[in-house]
């Protein structure tokens, strides 16, 4: 069955040609950029009528993260990439590792186009078994097509081990569609260079894929008002602006501030409650670890903070 629906002969929207651009390489330069860009202004209202269904995939995927489990991204070529660039995004932005990226081909498809080997359905399942992917987690397929072997695979996979799944094409009525407890379908009709769907496909999945991550990281607790309170600290900018974050909430100085972060060894949340409370860091931590979740422990301690100072 899976041969059939992947390999039918019914051109999809993302391989038709456009007839907008049909003269594209006989125009002057300005021309082609000014087509590209009317035609990538098609790509926010297509995620936007998908709002819905995108909606229903966060729930899903947060159910499972709640419970320990981990939202898989796969895919092959451009939309595997994406994947693997959002997963990677989630540790540094939220401090979390629950998000994975799988890439047909591996790391070196990363780097170097292996165009074959999102042909190989085998590879899919090696893949999600060599990550252990089981009932706690949740698994996401990329395709702009929708038919392609590999995801196509591995959401198959997915469901006989009891993962939650979705998948995100760029074309109705796909068998990956039809293999995903949500299909989110991203119609932005044809490519400017037909077929080339690291265009107005791919920029459509990586507002998808900012959309999900970002929403159940929210969900979660992993982030407070608009901060990001989970931010790694690693680099001088990301530490002033755990810093201004700190001056803000806790109307405090830039000197204290500092003074806070240095003591919490740059755990913003714990810097925080510290500011707040007046804990000491393992007192924080304490705190933390008896809340529902992080953004909750932060959102009573401000609370009881501005009471204070009435």
């Amino acid at each position: 069955m899976m041969m059939d629906e992947s390999t039918r002969s019914i051109q999809p929207i993302t391989e038709q040609g456009n007839t907008a651009s049909a003269p594209i390489d006989r125009l002057p330069v300005s021309k082609v950029l000014r087509l590209i860009s009317r035609e990538d202004r098609k790509v926010p209202a297509a995620v936007a009528r998908a709002t819905p269904q995108i909606a229903q995939c966060v729930e899903l995927i947060v159910s499972r993260l709640a419970q320990g489990g981990r939202l898989v991204y796969l895919g092959a070529g451009t939309s595997g990439r994406l994947g693997v660039l959002d997963a990677a995004e989630c540790v540094p932005t939220f401090g979390t590792d629950q998000v994975v990226g799988v890439l047909a081909g591996g790391p070196e498809a990363m780097w170097r186009a292996l165009e074959g080997v999102e042909d190989q359905r085998d590879a899919a399942v090696i893949d999600l078994r060599r990550i252990k992917l089981n009932s706690r987690d949740a698994l996401v397929a990329i395709s702009a097509s929708g038919r392609t072997p590999y995801s196509l695979a591995g959401l198959v996979y997915a469901r006989s081990v009891g993962a939650a799944t979705a998948a995100i094409t760029s074309n109705p009525g796909t068998p990956m569609g039809r293999h995903a407890d949500v299909a989110i379908v991203l119609v932005v009709g044809p490519e400017v260079i037909a077929g080339s769907t690291r265009m107005k496909a791919g920029t459509a999945q990586k507002l998808a894929l900012n959309m999900i991550s970002t929403a159940c990281m929210i969900r979660l607790g992993r982030v407070y008002s608009n901060w990001m309170v989970n931010v790694q600290l690693t680099n001088a900018k990301l530490r002033r602006r755990a810093r201004r974050i700190l001056q803000e909430a806790a109307g405090v100085s830039d000197a204290k501030a500092s003074r806070a972060l240095a003591a919490s060894k740059n755990k913003l949340p714990l810097a925080l409650l510290m500011l707040w409370k007046n804990l000491t860091r393992s007192e924080a931590q304490q705190e933390l670890a008896g809340g529902a979740n992080v953004a909750a422990v932060l959102r009573a301690a401000e609370r009881e903070w501005r009471q204070n100072r009435r």
